[in-house]
């Protein structure tokens, strides 16, 4: 079990039920593997979210996770993105 402290700036709410987040998960290191195969690279080549995101606390990532990120588009349908989480 892990218990993470969130500091009392942050919102006491659920940021994914706002319109404007996009949904965010963490990759199983399976999914992770597959995505960096199919993209021939490197962890730290991929997009950075930094680890003080609120979204990426409330989701429970650490640096060294890749997240997918699904993003409704006008034009696409559906947007699927990719970020290395990193502390800075």
């Amino acid at each position: 079990m892990r218990i993470e402290l969130i500091p009392k700036e942050f919102p006491s709410f659920n940021i994914f039920k706002h319109e404007m987040v996009p949904e965010h998960r963490i990759l199983s290191p399976e999914e992770a593997r597959a995505v960096l195969e199919k993209y021939r690279v490197k962890p730290y080549q991929l997009p950075w979210i930094r680890a003080s995101d609120p979204a990426v606390i409330a989701i429970g990532a650490r640096p060294g996770d890749i997240i997918e990120i699904r993003r409704k588009s006008e034009t696409a349908g559906e947007a699927i993105f990719y970020r290395y989480v990193v502390d800075l």
